[in-house]
């Protein structure tokens, strides 16, 4: 009897351990997306190139975790001349901070599979504390995280003032962070 209690206390923490396990981003199937208005037009441009471990358990997302790193060399406006542009020392600095990272700190249920996420994001050696409603669903055995982020440029020090007026200050980072639903 003892034995099979401690079998079934012994089973429950190694689920509660493998349900909260980091696992790492499927980078593959996932995609972060940087939206910002140059002259009046708006502009998509993807990280390509970005990792990142994520722990989440439906039964107590509060407990969950997300960290990714963030290539910033890997941003594409689609034409290599703007892209070698976008990743000098005024804009992303890729040679200094080749990373941009966000850490999460807390978690909190919104219902409804969905969820506010609050963390820090450090880009170009500054970090600021960030927020973002999230919506989580489950499909084809992975789980997507998907979301978007609205961050000031200026706060970054991205891009130089002369910049202004034709650069909004807002950029509007949207995410789909995929994962496997069975491990995560």
């Amino acid at each position: 009897m003892i034995r099979r209690v401690l079998t079934g206390a012994t089973l429950a923490a190694v689920t509660a351990v493998w349900a909260t396990a980091s696992v790492p981003v499927d980078a593959g199937k996932s995609h972060i997306r940087a939206t910002f208005t140059q002259m009046s037009v708006d502009v998509d441009a993807d990280f390509r190139q970005f990792s990142g471990q994520v722990s989440y358990d439906p039964a107590a997302p509060e407990q969950g975790t997300a960290k990714l790193q963030i290539q910033t060399a890997s941003f594409d406006i689609g034409d290599e001349e703007y892209n070698a542009e976008v990743r000098k020392a005024e804009w992303l600095d890729s040679e200094t901070h080749p990373e941009a990272v966000f850490e999460s700190t807390t978690i909190e249920p919104l219902g409804e599979d969905r969820f506010k996420a609050t963390g820090t994001l450090t880009l170009k050696g500054r970090t600021a504390t960030v927020s973002s409603e999230i919506t989580v669903r489950t499909q084809a055995g992975q789980r997507h995280f998907s979301g978007s982020l609205p961050i000031s440029r200026k706060a970054f020090s991205i891009g130089d003032a002369e910049w202004d007026e034709v650069l909004e200050d807002q950029v509007t980072v949207r995410f789909n962070i995929v994962v496997p639903a069975s491990s995560s």
